[in-house]
């Protein structure tokens, strides 16, 4: 028996490519635009949100963060601050498996608790790697340094954390349901 079925594969490429094309292309513009990196935390949270509501194995949001990250170098080469994200993914992955994914998706105050808490704990870990590593001491000091900019992403994760729980909240309402762990075709 393999640990992950087509279905897992499909979402976790279709998952990967979204976060990757659109962090690269559209982030870039907002980040310019308003100095804040709270539309990149927007995307990456609420797609690992979908990503773990979708296939609920241990692994597929590290996975859809490596995938992205690739995707983004792709696009954007100079972007070497998405290795951030890419750590937040992993963290993310843990802490969601820790939840336990059924506890997690059980009910709407569960999920939206349980979430925003691990797409925050995720930000702050990815706001801490970027402002260590990869943001110049100007655009640091505008934002109250390493941890303004730990906040900023945390907001990040609370925007993006609400836009997935909404996501899977919606398409739970409607009959979308990630079926069994197994293809039933």
């Amino acid at each position: 028996m393999t640990y992950l079925n087509s279905r897992d594969v499909a979402a976790i490429a279709l998952f990967s490519a979204l976060w990757g094309v659109l962090s690269s292309i559209f982030a870039p513009i907002v980040f310019r635009m308003t100095g804040l990196p709270i539309f990149c935390d927007m995307i990456g949270f609420a797609i690992l949100i979908l990503t773990i509501w979708w296939v609920r194995k241990l692994g597929a949001a590290t996975i859809v963060g490596i995938i992205a990250t690739i995707i983004n170098f792709i696009f954007n080469p100079g972007g070497v601050h998405f290795l951030g994200f890419t750590a937040a993914s992993f963290v993310f992955d843990v802490a969601a498996y820790s939840i336990e994914y059924e506890r997690s998706f059980k009910n709407t105050i569960f999920v939206t608790v349980s979430m925003l808490c691990v797409s925050i704990l995720s930000a702050a870990v990815a706001g801490a790697i970027i402002g260590t590593f990869f943001m110049v001491a100007p655009a640091l000091a505008k934002w109250g340094g390493v941890m303004g900019w730990v906040g900023l992403h945390m907001l990040g994760g609370v925007v993006g954390g609400i836009v997935g729980v909404a996501l899977v909240t919606a398409l739970t309402v409607r009959g979308v349901h990630p079926g069994s762990q197994e293809d039933k075709w």
